[in-house]
């Protein structure tokens, strides 16, 4: 870890708190949920499910939920690593005052984050697009395991919606059980690509931005307009917020920083959380 980045980002933190933090894909990766994009920022698979597309095509649908149910029990087990356990200690200590998150694992609040914006929704939970309902999702893998039994032993790399690189099968032969309520299409409870984040929630994070003294990003490459809108929003308060950076590759902000530690999210996470609470 350059130890000289480590300096100058407590130098950019510790005089300024509450920080409000924007969490990326990159802080999940230890815990075993692969992220999407490259040092680079360029994709290292298949750019991720369209929401038009979801929506419009049952094959699509059939695709999805077929690699969800042999990707779903082991991005459920997954459990917070050491990133999270640093952000939820710096949350008890008050200096952060807001985890904004794009990732939909849930794993801040598992690690004890109590403040925390889930931006992108919860793999966790499933709505239906026709009545709105919402379901747990480990009840829609027994739906799905019931439909389509002769799937369940099949496996495959998880990958980072949740569901599973499986190639090489027939996915016209799944069925996709319909919402039980309203006939309507079944949805993970997230925002797919192509898709708007809800306005309320939007706002909520805004207001939570405003309340602190400092913006940082963590594990993110901020390539998609839904997490640069933060360090955009930060960038023009007067006075303008400090906003730092952890992350090992390029981000579309890079320009903006105040401060930015090119380091693994968990390690580093560490060592800002033990100088600034010893």
């Amino acid at each position: 870890m350059p130890l000289h980045e480590l300096d100058a980002l407590l130098a950019c933190l510790a005089p300024r708190q509450p920080w409000a933090v924007l969490s990326g894909a990159g802080l999940s990766t230890a815990s075993g949920i692969p992220d999407y994009r490259d040092a680079q920022g360029a994709w290292k698979r298949a750019a991720p499910i369209h929401h038009q597309d979801f929506m419009a095509h049952a094959a699509t649908r059939q695709r999805y939920w077929a690699r969800s149910l042999i990707g779903w029990p082991v991005f459920r087990q997954a459990r917070p690593n050491a990133a999270h356990q640093a952000l939820a200690r710096l949350e008890a200590a008050g200096q952060v005052g807001v985890v904004i998150t794009q990732n939909v694992d849930g794993l801040h609040q598992a690690a004890g984050s109590q403040a925390v914006i889930d931006l992108h929704g919860r793999l966790d939970t499933t709505v239906c697009m026709g009545c709105g309902r919402r379901s747990p999702r480990a009840a829609f893998q027994a739906e799905l395991l019931a439909a389509n039994g002769s799937w369940h032993h099949l496996q495959a790399p998880v990958a980072p919606d949740g569901d599973a690189d499986l190639s090489g099968v027939d996915f016209s032969r799944f069925t996709v059980p319909a919402c039980p309520h309203c006939g309507g299409v079944i949805k993970p409870d997230v925002v797919f690509y192509g898709d708007n984040v809800p306005r309320e929630r939007v706002d909520r994070a805004m207001a939570a931005l405003r309340g602190c003294e400092a913006l940082l990003v963590v594990g993110s490459s901020l390539m998609v307009y839904s997490g640069l809108r933060f360090v955009h929003a930060a960038q023009a308060r007067a006075p303008r917020m400090a906003i730092a950076a952890i992350n090992l590759g390029t981000t579309r902000a890079d320009g903006l920083f105040d401060a930015k530690l090119h380091a693994a999210c968990a390690p580093a996470l560490q060592a800002l959380q033990a100088a600034l609470t010893r």
